[in-house]
């Protein structure tokens, strides 16, 4: 199996594991987060290192920016207020897909800055 089959997968499989864990920790069930933030954490790596080609770099990294960004304000959980529960659940989803993406875009990240000093 190939980096890019192996990518796609982790990458969907962090969506979904992202989504129910997110539900999961909205309805009460925290004790697992840790684990689930591991599996995050790992699941970009391996994207980070297998899936996003050097002509797929720079969109990926200002995306992750701009979702890094999103989730330092913690916007979601005002939402709470209005409609409890569901910015719970939407702020552990973003939690989720930070834990995913901070890694892998730190890989790229460093990358890029190899690509550059080499040139």
């Amino acid at each position: 199996m190939d980096g890019q089959k192996i990518g796609r997968y982790a990458f969907m499989a962090f969506v979904i594991v992202a989504i129910l864990a997110g539900i999961a920790a909205g309805v009460g069930g925290k004790a697992a987060f840790g684990w689930v933030t591991l599996a995050m954490v790992i699941l970009g790596i391996i994207v980070g290192l297998t899936t996003v080609t050097e002509k797929e770099t720079m969109p990926f990294l200002t995306a992750a920016i701009a979702l890094l960004v999103a989730n330092a304000g913690r916007v979601f959980l005002v939402i709470d207020e209005v409609v409890p529960l569901l910015g719970t659940i939407i702020d552990a989803i973003l939690v989720n897909i930070a834990a995913f993406v901070a890694p892998a875009a730190i890989i790229l990240s460093v990358k890029s800055i190899y690509n550059l000093a080499k040139a």
